[in-house]
């Protein structure tokens, strides 16, 4: 390969290969993460590059290293990169995914081509729901394709294991997908903001709201990773302070398909809830199969913790009718956020999730700190982004705190009924508007280093 002026990466029959410029092959056993092309730029390269992958594998890396493209990656300094790390093919990319890239698509044209004199290009990969690919892939885009800012990261697993890097790198991350508390509490990074929703607000308010009403005695569903875990430990805090009690629980593998063990335990037991603390495809089988053993026709509760808009969708009112939720964003909440849905609804033929809806709003935030602070170093940009309240279509008087939590109103919604409901995406009723500093864990509560410090 000595003395080769370029490569690039092909993806042929299952199998990934290094093609040099002389046609001869190298194969290799170990699976590609994608990545897509850039905005306003086909194969996603900056100019000065001497190739154009369309494929990002973080172990030819170091080839590409050797043959010259991180050289050029490096020297690409007019361009502002920002990377949507997402999951584009497991049980999140419905909500997430390429919804995502189209979502960070808007908030360039938004804002403009570019800032600062740079060029703003977008990247994006698939984690695969992996912490270990998704932190090769940060860390690669930061050392060798000059990224600047990360953003999206839904599962909390793969959200921790990229905020490390990010923190190390001294890249700020732009937290939309994933909701583990802990991002903003013991393992918080002065250069990472939480936007859309964490475990906290989805369950506080959905927990308080229940126990209000007579259902006290709770049996918890727990996916068994970051997210749920955490899901479960901030709802059983919150039915307890409200005067709630924990009966049981049970653990369920991530992306797991079949529920009847679990239901079966939770429909054994002397709980009044069933209470769901997982999201995407698990929740979306776990609901499903449940009204399938006439659970949520029962005297039982099903208290959906964590709710997306295309789950629900997918699923129909008929099974989710009635249940209480807690969420971030509606896209028929207000003419704003009608207008901003449209848009994208024109890209996806779908209405946006709250995790896209974030986004858009977290860049264009991100864009306007940068404009500001004259910069784009992180702590000066990072700085800016806290002196700046948030006022766009998906937050009113927006805060980010110093634990990297971004504060806004969250909203109590209820399924509405079949009959209610005009169309597909016509599924929630708002029953309350809950204060952000309300919805959100007070900030001394967290844990965070930074703040104690």
């Amino acid at each position: 390969m000595t003395g080769m002026r370029w490569s690039r990466v092909l993806w042929r029959a299952g199998r990934a290969f290094v093609e040099t410029r002389t046609g001869s092959r190298r194969r290799s056993p170990v699976p590609p993460a994608r990545a897509r092309p850039a905005f306003g730029d086909r194969e996603g390269v900056g100019r000065g590059s001497l190739a154009a992958p369309r494929l990002v594998l973080a172990w030819t890396l170091p080839l590409l290293a050797a043959l010259g493209g991180v050289k050029a990656a490096r020297a690409d300094t007019d361009v502002l990169r920002i990377g949507i790390i997402t999951d584009m093919s497991g049980q999140y990319s419905e909500g997430n995914g390429e919804g995502s890239v189209a979502a960070a698509q808007i908030a360039v044209e938004d804002f403009g081509p570019t800032v600062l004199g740079k060029r703003i290009e977008i990247i994006s990969a698939d984690h695969q729901n992996k912490p270990d690919i998704a932190s090769t892939i940060v860390r690669n885009w930061i050392d060798t394709k000059g990224v600047d800012v990360v953003a999206e990261g839904v599962n909390s697993a793969v959200a921790l294991a990229v905020q490390a890097v990010t923190r190390e790198r001294n890249k700020i991350f732009l937290i939309s997908g994933a909701g583990s508390s802990d991002l903003t509490g013991k393992s918080c990074s002065p250069t990472s903001v939480q936007w859309t929703y964490d475990t906290y607000a989805s369950s506080n308010s959905t927990a308080k709201a229940l126990v209000a009403r007579g259902a006290k005695s709770w049996y918890f569903l727990t996916a068994d990773y970051a997210f749920g875990h955490a899901l479960e430990r901030d709802a059983a805090r919150a039915v307890e302070a409200a005067g709630g009690r924990i009966v049981g629980k049970v653990r369920h593998p991530f992306s797991n398909p079949d529920f009847s063990s679990f239901l079966l335990q939770a429909q054994s037991s002397p709980a009044q809830v069933i209470a769901l603390a997982n999201a995407g495809s698990d929740f979306a089988n776990a609901i499903k199969q449940a009204h399938e053993f006439g659970l949520t026709q029962s005297d039982k509760i099903m208290a959906a913790l964590q709710v997306t808009l295309t789950d629900s969708a997918s699923l129909g009112l008929e099974v989710v009718q009635g249940a209480l939720f807690t969420d971030s964003f509606y896209w028929d909440r207000t003419p704003e956020t009608r207008a901003y849905a449209e848009r994208f609804f024109a890209r996806r033929k779908a209405m946006p999730t709250a995790y896209q809806a974030g986004v858009t709003s977290a860049l264009t935030h991100y864009l306007k700190a940068v404009q500001a602070a004259g910069t784009t170093e992180s702590a000066a940009v990072m700085a800016k982004m806290r002196d700046m309240p948030v006022n766009d279509f998906f937050a009113q008087s927006g805060k980010v705190r110093v634990d990297g939590r971004m504060v806004h109103d969250m909203y109590l919604m209820r399924f509405k009924k079949p009959s209610q409901s005009k169309g597909k995406w016509d599924l929630y009723e708002l029953v309350a508007t809950v204060p952000g500093d309300e919805a959100f864990r007070p900030l001394n509560e967290g844990g965070c280093p930074y703040v104690r410090n």
